[in-house]
């Protein structure tokens, strides 16, 4: 009996991190592949940039009409703080890409409000939505001297913003579940 149990998870064990390996290589997420602080006119702003891969049905939907909506949630904290400390800076930033039909182009805009800049081609407007300039953070006075500070960065597709009949199909399939890692940059004037 033993036998047949320990045969069994031999032979199922190298079929199971087979199919782990191909459901991770199908699957594409988000990357904040840059950030960079500066001190501005008064305060500390940053620019970032993030790489977009939605998923084959995420851009389906959006070729069909149905706007998409990522989250930036950035945090400034102490590089030594714990987990429950409070954030200097904890603000969540939202934009929306869409696909005007009509017109064939994409609409890329900052949330609150349906105002932003159109693009010919969806890897522009892919470009475009990953690319944060100039946005203020916190003013200097707020850091403490001798103390290392970090800027935290994760982004999300936001499901909840999905038309109602679209959503249980979004949390049925981990194709919708799209986000970064947490990543962390040094704030430096």
């Amino acid at each position: 009996m033993r036998r047949r149990r320990r045969w069994r998870i031999a032979v199922m064990m190298p079929a199971l991190m087979l199919l782990v390996g191909v459901a991770q290589a199908v699957a594409r997420d988000f990357d904040v592949e840059r950030v960079e602080t500066r001190l501005g006119e008064g305060a500390f702003v940053m620019d970032a940039n993030i790489r977009y891969d939605f998923s084959e049905r995420a851009l389906e939907a959006l070729q069909n009409g149905v706007p998409l909506t990522v989250e930036v949630h950035i945090q400034v904290r102490p590089a030594d703080a714990w987990i429950w400390q409070e954030s200097l800076v904890d603000e969540r930033l939202r934009y929306r890409i869409r696909y005007k039909p009509l017109s064939e182009r994409y609409l890329v805009s900052q949330l609150p409000g349906e105002r932003g800049r159109t693009y010919v081609t969806r890897d522009a407007a892919l470009a475009a939505l990953g690319e944060i300039r100039d946005l203020p953070l916190l003013a200097p006075d707020r850091l403490q001297p001798d103390t290392a500070y970090e800027v935290q960065l994760r982004v999300s597709l936001d499901i909840e913003e999905l038309p109602l009949p679209l959503r249980p199909l979004a949390y049925l399939y981990p194709s919708w579940k799209q986000s970064s890692k947490w990543t962390k940059w040094p704030l430096t004037p």
